[in-house]
């Protein structure tokens, strides 16, 4: 590196942290003005605690890739006897749920639903304001029509996003009896959501995960739903009934609402926030985390510090994040360069990404899923990324679990797929075992293959360091110009 190369790099890192500074000033004025300064007062540890209720007697299901999850969907609305309520970003009513010959549409699906007295109802974005991305106003009113024309089911989008934001969710309840909750959109826009954990090369391969429960907090998501839909649709909607204890499972329901979108909130929610920092911040021997973006300085902050000061030798932080997102901005790099530095080669961290391969054949594999497990004792499933966006200023819905069999099963599940190896070598190994020994050379590997320009033969790969240059300043400079 020249003289000259480390004066910058001095530059953009001073800039970086000035800006960081800024950004996270500015968000606690914010959360303290709307009442919710505690979030990030830094005392919080219990996993479920905060203000979001915590419903005993629940069945949690985690339902990996498009493959198993989409199914689960249309199984449930095949079953459905009173109402299916389905809030997204964005559906399209030609999507298939599965591969199947001759299987319906979604548009299909709901109304032949709706045809036999279920009352459907469908709320999704509106999409942005201008057509600076996708989906497009144009698009979603398109949309729209189309699910309605015909039919007895009900539509309705909604514009109340913050500026440059949208609404994000991803939920479906029906009959106030099952709910799911995740980050699969009922759509091709941007990638296939049907693809399986084996993940076989296609144009873009995607990664992705989802929420099965029943059980009392089911009411929490039909609550939800029926705040937004009232207001947005001018339909008054019963209040749900509470379902009676399915299962063992402890289940908290975590949002993000922007404040001043909602009359029903209108200091908004940040509880999944305040969910994640308190999970991050009591992490004694694991963090993995699944997510499309990893920028927000509020949680690189908390995993900094957990590797500057570990809490075990043991402990350890894998991520498993996209080669890169998709608004084009390697945001989550400049992050991730700051997690290195922070690791100083101790291997306590390690960040990786996936592809699709099939002998000579490769592909990119886009990791969509927003999951988070401490411990194998807490679990986050949902909408949110880990961004300014999804943390602060768009709509999403998180279900929490403590049920450490659901944590524990769902990561042996997860790593399986990813390292190729059955879960039954992988449940009597300690989480820095698998890390150090599996997770780490394999990936170490498939780096060093591509490095010299040979062909690679894993999936996993790690996600390479960057200069802290412009990847250093994207997401403090993103979260400035979009943020309120």
């Amino acid at each position: 590196m020249t003289t000259f190369d480390s004066f910058v790099d001095k530059v953009d890192e001073r800039l970086g942290d000035g800006l960081e500074r800024v950004l996270c000033a500015h968000h606690q004025r914010r959360l303290q003005r709307l009442g919710w300064g505690d979030v990030l007062a830094g005392g919080a540890q219990d996993r479920l605690g905060g203000r979001a209720p915590v419903r005993e007697g629940n069945r949690v299901e985690v339902l990996i890739d498009g493959e198993e999850s989409l199914p689960a969907v249309e199984a449930a609305i095949r079953q459905a006897k009173s109402h299916v309520h389905l809030a997204n970003w964005h559906a399209s009513a030609d999507f298939r749920l599965t591969r199947e010959p001759g299987s319906p549409t979604l548009r299909e699906l709901l109304a032949e639903a709706a045809g036999r007295g279920v009352e459907v109802r469908v709320l999704l974005w509106a999409g942005p304001p201008f057509p600076a991305f996708q989906p497009s106003r144009k698009l979603a009113r398109s949309e729209q029509r189309k699910f309605t024309e015909g039919t007895d089911v009900r539509c309705v989008l909604d514009a109340r996003e913050r500026t440059l934001h949208c609404h994000h969710e991803k939920i479906v309840v029906v009959d106030d009896a099952v709910a799911f909750v995740g980050g699969v959109d009922f759509t091709a826009l941007e990638g296939d959501r049907h693809d399986s954990p084996e993940h076989p090369p296609r144009p873009i391969g995607w990664h992705d995960l989802m929420a099965r429960v029943e059980g009392p907090a089911v009411a929490d998501v039909a609550v939800h739903f029926r705040r937004r839909w009232t207001e947005v649709a001018g339909e008054a909607l019963p209040e749900p009934a509470v379902p009676e204890p399915a299962g063992t499972s402890r289940v908290q329901l975590q949002k993000t609402v922007p404040n001043n979108t909602y009359d029903f909130l209108p200091k908004g929610e940040f509880t999944i926030l305040d969910g994640y920092l308190r999970a991050l911040r009591s992490a004694r021997r694991l963090v993995y985390l699944e997510n499309q973006f990893l920028w927000s300085p509020e949680i690189a902050e908390v995993l900094l510090d957990k590797l500057r000061n570990p809490p075990a030798d043991d402990f350890r932080v894998v991520l498993l994040l996209p080669r890169k997102p998709s608004n084009g901005s390697d945001t989550t790099r400049g992050q991730l360069g700051r997690l290195l530095d922070a690791d100083d080669g101790h291997h306590r961290l390690l960040a990786a990404t996936v592809s699709a391969h099939d002998g000579d054949e490769s592909a990119p594999v886009y990791v969509h899923a927003k999951l988070g497990i401490v411990d194998d004792e807490w679990l986050t499933i949902g909408s949110a990324n880990l961004n300014e966006h999804s943390l602060f200023n768009d709509t999403e819905v998180n279900l929490v679990t403590d049920d450490p069999e659901v944590a524990r099963t769902t990561r042996l599940r997860l790593w399986a797929e990813h390292l190729g190896h059955p879960v039954a070598e992988l449940e009597n190994r300690t989480p820095a075992d698998i890390v150090d020994n599996l997770w780490r050379p394999l990936a170490a590997e498939q780096a060093e293959r591509e490095r010299r320009g040979e062909q690679r033969t894993h999936r996993l790969v790690l996600l390479p360091g960057t200069s802290r240059r412009a990847a250093r300043l994207q997401g403090p400079l993103r979260g400035l110009l979009v943020d309120g």
